[in-house]
């Protein structure tokens, strides 16, 4: 297992020692990231500053929300956010390397980068979900503390599994890296909401098609005991697992059939 490993463990080193030797750079980058995630934060305090709830979550309610959804997609974009530029190799003809070496594809893609000023984001996510536990007093009992690592690793799946998914579509589709952005991102977007605001056709992408309320909403609803919509059990939040192997067959499917379907750049 060591010497397989190897190669790719040396790689993210090098991209890891070659981001962070240029450190005036590689600060700022991290500065940058975490403005970026600063402000998206801001955007869910305004809106609680009008009212006092929204979709029967207050403030407190959706930092939990935030702090779970945010953190388990900004992990999902430092390992394997970089996946999105896939369309640019499939132009170049640069995959077609990877077509030629003796390692799994998508271990490869992944393993190919790895942007270390995302790392704020994560930290941002982190630090609003212990505040958003400790407002709602949230008492620290195996069970609550199992269902909260449960989330994040689960929701780290979740979203790993929809930038796979949104890389395997990209064998079919033409300069359309927007299209499945829209699904990536604004399901990231979608996931820092209350989904009981959410319209019907939402709900079916964003609640099961694209499990994405189960990385924060659905979880926060069965940890802070508040009533669940949809017609869910008041546990719905235990269900994340299952969505994320859902996530991950929808992914393997999307990129077993997009490699397959490759044919070469064509150079």
């Amino acid at each position: 297992m060591g010497s397989r490993t190897r190669p790719y463990r040396a790689l993210l080193g090098a991209r890891m020692r070659a981001q962070s030797s240029y450190r005036a750079s590689f600060g700022l980058d991290l500065v940058s990231s975490l403005l970026i995630g600063l402000v998206e934060l801001a955007e869910v305090w305004v809106l609680y500053r009008a009212v006092d709830e929204i979709g029967g979550l207050d403030l407190t309610a959706a930092l939990v929300v935030f702090g779970l959804a945010d953190t388990a997609f900004s992990i999902a974009d430092l390992l394997v956010g970089h996946v999105d530029r896939l369309p640019d190799y499939l132009r170049a003809g640069t995959f077609d390397v990877f077509c030629l070496r003796p390692q799994p594809l998508l271990a490869q893609l992944i393993t190919s980068d790895i942007s270390l000023r995302r790392l704020t984001r994560v930290g941002v996510g982190f630090a609003v979900l212990i505040v958003g536990l400790i407002a709602n007093d949230v008492t620290l009992t195996p069970s609550s503390v199992l269902l909260v690592l449960l989330s994040l690793l689960t929701g780290t799946a979740i979203c790993t599994g929809i930038f796979v998914a949104a890389a395997g579509a990209q064998f079919f589709l033409i300069d359309a890296a927007e299209m499945t952005n829209s699904v990536v991102y604004g399901g990231r977007y979608a996931a820092n909401q209350p989904g009981s605001v959410w319209s019907r056709p939402l709900i079916a992408v964003f609640g099961f098609g694209v499990p994405m309320a189960f990385t924060g909403y659905l979880p926060t609803l069965t940890l802070l005991d508040l009533p669940v919509p949809w017609n869910l059990p008041d546990w719905a939040g235990w269900l994340a697992p299952l969505a994320a192997i859902w996530m991950w067959g929808l992914a393997g499917l999307s990129w077993r059939t997009g490699t397959r379907h490759y044919q070469g750049g064509g150079g």
